[in-house]
């Protein structure tokens, strides 16, 4: 795997990472789950988002397991915070308690999971100081929209964000409208959960779409590959599907060596047109 995203700090990332929304919740199937996330870094997806949400910590008891006795250094671990927790009175508990339910000294980083009522200049100043006392390396958003993004630039150090995470994929270009230019023209990377849009109504007939059928026999590839290669394709984004079971953790690798032709991406945008007005996030 070989297409990367660079951060503000001029750090490189892989553009395929793994999510882990739903993982580690089960143990008849955590044992799989283990096998899943294993075989991704083995593949060039050490890019692994989780949260403090998830499963309660679960997710991250799994990744825990999952990354001992790895090289930490090649790892790049992302976790969230409640935003009732964004603040000084329980940052620094939550920030550890992820960590050590890790089984890491360190998080590269670090997000706000979605707007809560904490001010934005406080839960900024507290990602500061996990910063210079080394518990992080980075910290970024999540469900952030143009306005937060414009709100958190005006405070300080507002714009030492190094990422702002939101729902995208092909059947949800919502941010392309306003909130993806503001996000360009101010050296913020974009990383997208559900870019297979995953669970539920998301997937709005996508496995079923003539063209992106078409597309991917073109390629010989999966659907999967192609939802995976249009998140990717501007070398900005960072997609972070996620995967319980080993083969469909290969097969989104697979997309690191997809790319669309100009004619591909036309014909996708007419069947899946990108909004021409406002449209308000997506937030699953």
């Amino acid at each position: 795997m070989n297409r990367n995203v660079t951060l503000p700090d001029k750090t490189t990332v892989p553009a395929l990472g793994q999510g882990t929304w739903f993982l580690g919740e089960h143990k008849d199937t955590f044992a799989r789950e283990q096998e899943a996330l294993r075989a991704g870094v083995e593949a060039g997806m050490t890019l692994i988002d989780t949260a403090e949400m998830y499963g309660n910590g679960r997710a991250e008891e799994l990744i825990g397991r999952t990354i001992a006795g790895m090289d930490r250094s090649r790892l790049f671990i992302v976790s969230k915070v409640y935003p009732h927790n964004a603040g000084r009175k329980n940052i620094f508990k939550s920030c550890m308690a992820s960590m050590e339910r890790m089984g890491t000294d360190y998080l590269d980083l670090y997000l706000l999971h979605w707007r809560g009522g904490i001010p934005l200049e406080e839960t900024v100043a507290c990602m500061e100081q996990l910063k210079k006392e080394g518990k992080i390396r980075r910290w970024g958003v999540s469900n952030f929209d143009t306005s937060d993004m414009e709100e958190l630039w005006s405070v300080p150090d507002g714009r030492n964000c190094a990422v702002n995470q939101v729902l995208y994929h092909v059947a949800s270009r919502g941010i392309e409208y306003d909130l993806l230019p503001w996000m360009r023209s101010h050296g913020v990377p974009l990383m997208a959960y559900c870019p297979l849009a995953q669970g539920g109504d998301l997937r709005r007939g996508l496995y079923e779409s003539p063209v992106l059928k078409r597309i991917a026999a073109a390629h010989g590839a999966t659907i999967s590959q192609v939802l995976l290669a249009f998140v990717i394709r501007d070398g900005s984004t960072i997609a972070i599907p996620r995967s319980s079971r080993k083969e469909h953790t290969l097969d989104n690798a697979g997309a690191d060596s997809l790319v669309l032709t100009g004619e591909e991406l036309a014909q996708i945008d007419q069947a899946f047109p990108a909004p021409t007005r406002k449209v308000y996030l997506d937030i699953v």
